[in-house]
């Protein structure tokens, strides 16, 4: 966990891993049985670390496009934070493939939940607000919002943000962030009634 905080994602070789923890380049292949087993256990911790943001930052009180917004905007501050592992963990060509193993859960285990939080959400504003598509299944508004959020993280994190706004640097989270996710979610669900 720590290489891929410090280092990111290229840096978790077995050999590194091994030579860190001062253990022979074998051993981490006495309980990860592919480098694939071993990168999806360290993604799982991500997903669960980004599920404990998620409850921390939605308010049940708080009508569902309210939770949207605040969970897309943990989102962005997680991949700010822990951009190395925020990689790690939506790199599916990496971690494509690793079957239960020794008892270890499927990495989508920990990550669908999450998902189907968005779609829950989704699916209230819906209900409560008659707005967005309801022709489009909300699962499929669910993952254009979360690819429209991905890509704001990744074009914020890249600095390309602060450059389409015509400023010189990203903005810090805050008041720009929350304009940003607000647009992103009236683009799926249509504006909130005022």
């Amino acid at each position: 966990m720590e290489l891929v905080l410090t280092e990111g994602v290229a840096s978790l070789g077995l050999r590194e891993i091994a030579r860190r923890a001062g253990v022979s380049h074998g051993a981490p292949r006495r309980h990860f049985p592919t480098h694939q087993a071993l990168l999806s256990a360290i993604a799982r911790r991500g997903f669960a670390d980004l599920a404990g943001r998620f409850a921390e930052a939605a308010d049940e009180a708080a009508s569902p496009r309210a939770q949207l917004r605040a969970l897309a905007c943990a989102y962005v501050r997680y991949a700010q934070e822990r951009p190395g592992m925020f990689e790690l963990m939506f790199r599916h060509d990496l971690l494509r493939g690793q079957a239960r193993a020794a008892g270890r859960p499927q990495l989508r285990e920990a990550s669908l939940p999450l998902f189907g939080r968005i779609v829950e959400l989704v699916t209230r504003c819906r209900e409560q607000e008659d707005g967005g598509r309801p022709d489009v299944p909300a699962a499929v508004t669910a993952v254009a919002l979360w690819a429209n959020v991905h890509g704001l993280t990744q074009l914020w994190g890249w600095g390309s943000i602060g450059l389409a706004l015509g400023e010189d640097d990203s903005p810090q989270p805050g008041d720009r962030l929350d304009q940003l996710i607000g647009a992103v979610i009236d683009a799926h669900l249509g504006e909130a009634a005022a």
